[in-house]
């Protein structure tokens, strides 16, 4: 039964989410240097009269230094307070090692996550990136104390977190990159580690939304959609933990954190959607969906070093919910839909819709409105420059698109000329294209064809097996029937218990189901076996190392007027050189603009000009002309040559025939890619033989098992029955043995010389009045367990549990073995079989009375079940 649509199997991930420590500094006075730079750049009056703005200053450093505030929205107010502070201060205060500038102040900073290490400049850019770093990390401390029970406490969460996106955005986009420029900087602060924590905190601000749209009792599409942008946010976070320059610098905790996420709201989303799914009956993309997502959760469970256990735990209810209803589903497809299930891999992308976006920071952030150092600068300086920085940032995209559209150009018609693809393959370079290459190579890892043979012996193998146990199963029933008839026959009408065939049948049924189920196993083994065999031919190119020597190669042309070939190929390849060296070119064009922006600081020169700002920017904004003069050129001279390098391809593929090559070509790449196909679908059949004989024979094994203890329980009651006939023939009657206590130790035991006494104090009787009883042949031996052949021991004796084979399944929901109403038990002396084995009979193994209370369960061949295969599909099914 499905999991209600209503409950989540994240709830149990409540609290489960990560928080940033702030960076720690060290102290530093601001307060004397801009006091001294005011004092000598303007006056020791103006300087007096900005003592205040000073002072809250150094109280705000100050207090940036100590150990934070107790609560949280406190210590965020104060760095929002001091990032406004710095941004004036930036545009009126000119700090730099330069000897005119403030150059006594050098800012500290210790890294977030490795505190050893530390950054340490003398520039106001280091300071900015790291306040707005803790900005960030104190609000996803304020995210991380809310009270994420109630639907409101997720509310003020998930803001909580958005804020703190937009601060690590606004880190990235505005001061990161400047922050790290220069040999002394640390990773917490760098462009990636902030795009990096971006996306974490997006990915928890939804999954904030995802646990109130599941408390809001949503549809499950709308779950699913919300649940996926969930897990993408934190995919694209473990994308950059797992690169440089943040792989190895988190902690393994971290890691693994946000990839079981990733992988938990996926089979979430997963989960979700199937729900949709099975309510519009669409039971296959149902059952692929249900099988990815199980996928997802089994990948991520392989490292969970340093997880949380309630992560876990929500993992694995989630991958029980996913269970539970990838069974149902199997079930009602088989029965009912008989729909096709896809391959997961073939299926669209989940859809996603995200509910989250980082906090636009520019109005918190804002300092224009501050009057801290109005006096000291004016307002339109600080505009001015605002302006100025639009019309470099104009120029620098202006020329970035140029650069690109020019690449992409080059690529598109290279591509259409078949360059360099076809001057390799003269040279016996040929390749295939990346996604055909990495499928031969997936079937090359696997063993290739070549494999195949080894894996159909594994088949035989097991029908071999399967065989034996069927046959050394039915003959443990065929002896006890044997000896049976041979009593009854000896004995007439004092033998009334019942005979074998009646209480044998429902095992008897159960084995010949058995055996149909292997006879038609052996008809689809010989269809694969058929189908190796006929396309061994096409799939032969697959296990060519390398593979691509069986692509045919671009020969010279036999006979030649006037020997131009290699004049002609060799025009082409310095045509290609060429342009090659133009596309670097363009890369370091693009470079030097980025470079020549993050060096273009005009605010000195704002401050000291004393002219026009409109004569001031026309004299600026000219340092990009040169570079804007040289992209233009480069443009250019690749147009040029892409004509003459078409000029060339063509007198090329004249020469060369490369229409006939590219055609042998396009015949191999669909060669191969049908060899994949035939040899995937062959490996997926085998696969499902291999499953279906280990399943088979652990239902056998089962079986023989209760065959072994039913005819070891019947020869029981045939010792015993025997003894009382016996002493009825002897003149004996029934009352003699209830006071006795025990039965006559001198008759035929079980495979033993004499019957070990029943009673721990048993009575001494005369051996002269003892009557003899006849000489019997012994009527029972312990069955002769033949070697299993793959097994390097005998089955062990029947009252012990059997041991699982290497290759057992975890039996399928709802398997007859063991029953469904308990779990199957060693049988106890006392246990019952539910009829007497002849009137007025009271052994210990058959009595009349029904179950008393606390007695164990009915034995699995009393009321079998139909047995049924987990994961069968149609190639193997009844």
């Amino acid at each position: 039964m499905a999991a209600s649509p209503s409950s989540s199997s994240v709830a149990a991930t409540t609290n489960i989410m990560l928080a940033i420590y702030e960076k720690k500094t060290s102290s530093i006075d601001l307060y004397r240097p801009l006091r001294n730079y005011i004092s000598l750049a303007y006056s020791e009056r103006e300087a007096f009269n900005l003592e205040d703005d000073l002072e809250t200053v150094k109280q705000l450093r100050s207090d940036v230094e100590r150990v934070p505030d107790p609560t949280p929205s406190t210590r965020r107010d104060l760095l929002q307070n001091y990032f406004k502070a710095l941004c004036l201060i930036e545009t009126r205060f000119p700090i730099s090692p330069d000897k005119d500038h403030i150059n006594t102040v050098t800012f500290l900073w210790f890294d977030a996550f490795k505190q050893k290490q530390k950054a340490s400049q003398q520039n106001i850019h280091l300071e900015k990136a790291a306040v707005l770093f803790n900005l960030g990390a104190v609000y996803s401390q304020i995210g991380l104390s809310c009270d994420r029970t109630t639907v409101e406490g997720r509310r003020l969460a998930s803001h909580s977190f958005i804020a703190a996106a937009g601060a690590f955005a606004y880190l990235r986009d505005n001061a990161a990159t400047k922050a790290s420029v220069g040999s002394s900087t640390t990773v917490d602060i760098s462009v990636e580690c902030a795009g990096m924590l971006e996306r974490l905190m997006l990915a928890q601000a939804q999954e904030c939304v995802f646990e109130n749209t599941i408390a809001k009792g949503s549809t499950p599409g709308v779950c699913a959609k919300i649940s996926r942008q969930v897990g993408l946010y934190y995919e694209e976070a473990l994308g950059a933990l797992n690169v440089a320059p943040l792989k190895d610098h988190f902690d393994k905790a971290w890691v693994t954190h946000v990839q079981l996420k990733a992988a938990l709201f996926y089979a979430e989303a997963c989960y979700r959607y199937s729900l949709e799914l099975h309510e519009k009956e669409e039971i296959a993309e149902e059952i692929a969906r249900l099988k990815s997502g199980i996928s997802a959760l089994t990948e991520a469970k392989k490292s969970p070093k340093g997880a949380a256990a309630q992560l876990l735990d929500a993992i694995s209810k989630l991958e029980a919910n996913l269970h539970r209803n990838l069974d149902r589903a199997v079930k009602e497809n088989d029965r009912v839909y008989l729909m096709r299930v896809p391959s997961p891999s073939s299926l669209p992308p989940l859809p996603a819709f995200s509910m989250v976006k980082p906090m636009a920071m520019n109005e918190v952030l804002d300092a224009s409105k501050e009057k801290m150092f109005a006096s000291l600068v004016p307002d339109s300086s600080a505009k001015a420059l605002s302006r100025y920085t639009e019309m470099v940032d104009d120029v620098i995209r202006t020329q970035a698109e140029k650069l690109q559209q020019g690449s992409e150009l080059t690529r598109v018609r290279l591509k259409e000329m078949d360059l360099p693809d076809s001057i390799l393959a003269l040279e016996g370079n040929m390749t295939l294209p990346a996604d055909l290459k990495e499928e031969v190579e997936a079937v090359q890892i696997s063993g290739g064809p070549a494999a195949l043979e080894a894996e159909l012996q594994q088949l035989r193998d097991l029908r071999r097996v399967n065989q034996e146990l069927l046959v050394q199963t039915e003959e443990l029933l065929q002896k006890e029937a044997t000896e049976d008839a041979q009593f009854r026959s000896q004995f007439g009408t004092r033998w009334t218990r019942p005979q074998s065939s009646t209480l044998t049948k429902n095992l008897q049924d159960r084995l010949n189901r058995f055996a149909g189920n292997l006879k038609q196993a052996a008809e689809s083994d010989a269809r694969i076996e058929r189908s190796v065999r006929d396309h061994s031919a096409l799939m032969s190119i697959l296990d060519r190392r390398p593979i691509e020597s069986a692509l045919p190669t671009l020969a010279r042309p036999i006979m030649s007027l006037d020997a131009t070939e290699d004049a002609i190929v060799g025009a082409l390849k310095q045509s290609l050189r060429q342009l090659e060296t133009l596309g670097a070119q363009r890369a370091g064009l693009e470079d030097m603009l980025k470079e020549m922006k993050r060096k273009d600081d005009i605010l000195p020169k704002l401050m000291t000009s004393a002219g026009s700002y409109e004569d001031l920017f026309r004299k600026e904004i000219s340092k990009y002309d040169h570079i804007c003069e040289e992209i233009a050129q480069n443009i250019e001279a690749q147009e040029q040559l892409l004509m003459q390098i078409q000029a060339q391809n063509e007198e090329f593929s004249a020469i060369f025939n490369l229409e006939d090559y590219k055609a042998s070509r396009e015949k191999c790449y669909k060669q191969i890619q049908a060899a994949i196909a035939k040899y995937r679908e062959i490996k997926e059949n085998i696969n499902e033989g291999l499953k279906f004989y280990v399943t088979l024979q652990d239902a056998i094994t089962n079986i023989k098992q209760q065959c072994s203890d039913f005819v070891m329980t019947r020869n029981i009651q045939c010792r015993e029955m025997i003894e009382d006939v016996q002493r009825q023939m002897a003149g004996l009657n029934f009352q003699d043995r209830k006071t006795s206590g025990s039965y006559d130790g001198s008759y035929p035991t079980v495979g033993q010389p004499h019957q070990t006494p029943r009673t721990s104090a048993p009575q001494q009787r005369d051996p002269q009045n003892s009557p003899q009883p006849h000489p019997q042949t012994p009527y029972y031996r312990p069955l002769e367990q033949p070697m299993v052949p793959g097994y390097g021991h005998p089955p062990p004796p029947y009252g012990n549990p059997q041991p699982s084979h290497p290759y057992q399944p975890a039996p399928a929901p709802g398997a007859p073995y063991p029953p469904p109403q308990a779990q199957q038990q060693p049988l106890p002396p006392s246990h019952e079989y539910g009829q007497p084995a002849y009137p007025g009979w009271r052994g210990p193994y058959y009595n009349a009375h029904g179950q008393q209370p606390g007695s164990f369960p009915r034995p699995p061949y009393a009321a079998p079940a139909p047995y049924t295969y987990p994961n069968q599909s149609s190639y193997y099914k009844q």
